[in-house]
């Protein structure tokens, strides 16, 4: 299976005063960090390499989650250094360890999904990069994809329609040739890079069929925290 960049370097604002002493990844869920649940998920769907994109704070990260070995993942991290290079930029330094292609996450969101549905689908459609989407509706957060017959029809954070009835997942594939657009050392937003893949008809999508959770916020963090424990006992987690 495909390595993982997390993509963990935030400064986690909405947290504060939670996480002004500790990075948001190592938020508590239910007794642990939310880092650990994060990557047993990933090692029970079947990933064995992740790499770590980490700035604030990253050294805790690093000191928690260790080489891997724990979770049975080697894991290797990339610092983003004196300045912030957002999530693209981060996954621009990160290159030489992901290899020609790898799955990218956020640092704070835990997805059920089939990480091998993601790979076959990714591979099959021949292009450079892929989002997963979910029909939001707005429910969970604000659509911004309009996806229709099994494509991205538009993705924009920022100047949204009502035609906009998905929202990006938060996981992503893509092939290294992909960061080739993002300058080096720079800060640059993944969203950036998704919307000039679709511009350029290189973003396939993969539908996901179950709602995200997140620790971006205090409500996401009970939701996952309730969720977690619905499904513990229950074996690996995958969709």
């Amino acid at each position: 299976m495909l390595s993982v960049a997390i993509l963990a370097g935030g400064l986690a604002t909405r947290l504060r005063p939670l996480t002004e002493t500790i990075p948001k990844s190592l938020v508590e869920i239910n007794g642990e960090p939310f880092l650990w649940h994060q990557l047993r998920f990933l090692r029970q769907n079947g990933v064995e390499r992740v790499v770590m994109c980490v700035s604030y704070l990253g050294e805790q990260v690093r000191d928690s989650a260790g080489d891997g070995r724990a979770f049975g993942l080697h894991i290797d991290y990339s610092f983003d250094g004196d300045t912030l290079l957002g999530t693209a930029g981060a996954l621009k330094r990160a290159q030489p360890l992901l290899g020609e292609s790898f799955f990218v996450l956020y640092g704070d969101s835990y997805l059920p999904i089939d990480l091998r549905a993601v790979e076959t689908a990714f591979r099959a459609s021949g292009k450079t990069g892929l989002m997963t989407v979910y029909s939001n509706q707005g429910q969970w957060d604000t659509s911004n994809v309009e996806f229709t017959g099994g494509r991205i029809v538009a993705y924009d954070k920022k100047h949204r329609t009502e035609r906009m009835r998905h929202i990006d997942y938060g996981l992503g594939v893509l092939n290294a040739s992909a960061l080739a657009r993002v300058p080096a050392e720079k800060s640059w937003d993944l969203a950036a890079l998704y919307q000039e893949l679709l511009n350029a008809g290189e973003l396939a999508a993969f539908e996901a069929p179950q709602r995200f959770y997140e620790i971006g916020s205090f409500s996401g963090i009970e939701e996952l925290s309730s969720y977690l424990k619905q499904q513990s006992g229950q074996g690996p987690q995958s969709a």
